[in-house]
């Protein structure tokens, strides 16, 4: 990863250099700037080797649903992922394509009569029609406004019967105690919305330019809840 940000050699990662890569990791600016000042131990605005290493560490963490601290930095994670196919530890398209889907047929099928009783129009629902039952498993609604986040991949403000199944396998996930990811691990991403290049965490952090809103004020379900305000600074 070095090189590709060190093109001078220098041994040292100017931050802007730094924040254009570390957005390919498909973490929020939030998350970004708590890595970002946890490796720039100095606050000079520059990363040495060591540094950007910790930064490396540091997304890895978050990618997968670790705390962003210093006393994650010793736990066993696997390398980070990020959204240029100049990486070789990408996951080839291939290989994201092949992993099996995370939700097992018959948890399928019960998420699939849940969505269905909850009147689907032309095969997707609302926030309106989700909220209720993500607020229904009392999970805290920072979390809750993460696996909207996760589940909604085409960023419609919809979910299709594919995105339910996803949103309902964290919420259990999460009831089960086990953390909700950063970004959508490869193996939750619904076959049928797998492109060849897509990479796990391959989120897009800005909102086209048809929309004027920032991206997390469009989810329906956080709307209106208090987690909204330290989301969109």
């Amino acid at each position: 990863f070095l090189p590709q940000v060190d093109s001078a050699n220098a041994g040292r990662v100017l931050a802007s250099d730094a924040a254009v890569f570390l957005k390919k990791s498909g973490l929020t600016d939030l998350v970004l700037g708590k890595i970002w000042d946890l490796a720039d131990t100095d606050g000079k605005g520059i990363l040495n080797k060591q540094e950007f290493f910790v930064a490396l560490r540091l997304v890895a963490c978050a990618q997968n649903g670790l705390d962003v601290s210093l006393n994650s930095l010793n736990l066993p994670v696997p390398p980070p992922r990020f959204t240029d196919t100049n990486s070789p530890l990408l996951l080839s398209g291939t290989a994201s394509n092949d992993l099996p889907w995370a939700v097992k047929p018959e948890d399928k099928a019960r998420y699939d009569a849940i969505f269905d009783s909850l009147n689907p129009v032309n095969g997707l629902l609302s926030g309106d029609k989700v909220k209720p039952v993500l607020l229904n498993s009392k999970l805290p609604v920072d979390i809750l406004g993460r696996v909207w986040e996760l589940s909604d991949i085409d960023r419609d403000g919809m979910l299709d019967r594919d995105e339910f199944a996803v949103a309902m396998f964290l919420v259990y996930c999460a009831l089960e105690k086990e953390p909700v990811p950063m970004s959508l691990p490869a193996a939750l991403v619904p076959p049928a919305k797998r492109k060849p290049l897509s990479v796990p965490g391959a989120m897009p952090l800005i909102p086209s330019s048809t929309s004027t809103k920032e991206s997390h004020q469009s989810l329906p379900p956080v709307g209106i809840l208090a987690a909204k305000t330290p989301l969109t600074q």
